[in-house]
């Protein structure tokens, strides 16, 4: 459960992070005292401490004893990043799979160009598991076992690493989007998730890219479709 310190502290991150980002705050530079920003911001010095020791971990933030708070040398060479504390919002989620709809296509492209007798399998194998499952889990591990065969049949390690990434932040919303549905919407949704892979495994092993892309691209805009309602049932925002 988010408490609202955890909240406002979140907050507090993302301010930093876009302000090193942007450059308003270079490496070298000092953050404001846990006091200034108290009173500037409204919040306790737990949260101020909370939010720098996040920045801290994320190796934003380097303290020096006695002196204070400083931006770590290395915060303009920071690698991209979206924590899983940012996929609780449905909002944000949809960023995410609107970024990952270009990659898919991208993928399955180069997947239909390259894969092997192997890759093909192990769709396959991975697809099959999707339309035996039973369960939410089982359903959505051997979902983006799919999506990472494809990523392995386009001989790109970077490819396999970007859904690795993606996996562990994606998984936690589609357990969101199928909680508190009946059994027979999850066997409903993993049929329906069984027909796109099989449409997209299906130009991919007849090495059709153009077929493949397409067939990703129609895949990942369900998905979006899915999570605009889910927003629509939660009452969330819609973006700006």
């Amino acid at each position: 459960m988010t408490t609202k310190a955890a909240t406002l502290a979140d907050d507090l991150v993302r301010q930093f992070e876009r302000s090193i980002a942007a450059g308003e705050m270079p490496p070298g530079s000092r953050f404001p005292t846990e006091k200034s920003i108290t009173d500037s911001a409204g919040v306790s010095r737990t949260v101020v401490r909370e939010a720098f020791a996040r920045l801290a971990a994320r190796g934003l933030l380097v303290s020096k004893q006695g002196s204070g708070a400083y931006v770590a040398q290395s915060a303009r060479y920071q690698a991209f990043q979206v924590t899983p504390e940012e996929m609780g919002d449905v909002d944000d989620v949809l960023k995410l799979l609107e970024m990952r709809m270009a990659l898919e296509a991208e993928m399955a492209d180069l997947a239909a160009r390259r894969r092997t007798v192997a890759d093909i399998a192990e769709m396959r194998r991975c697809n099959d598991r999707m339309r035996d499952s039973i369960d939410i889990d089982e359903a959505v591990t051997a979902d983006m076992a799919f999506h990472r065969a494809i990523a392995a049949a386009t001989r790109n390690d970077y490819y396999l690493r970007f859904m690795d990434f993606l996996g562990v932040r994606l998984v936690p919303p589609r357990r969101l989007y199928l909680r508190d549905r009946a059994d027979t919407e999850h066997r409903a949704y993993a049929r329906g998730i069984y027909r796109d892979h099989d449409a997209i495994l299906g130009a991919i092993e007849a090495g059709n890219p153009t077929r493949a892309r397409a067939a990703a691209r129609r895949h990942m805009q369900k998905s979006l479709d899915r999570h605009r309602d889910l927003r629509g049932e939660t009452g969330a925002s819609s973006p700006p």
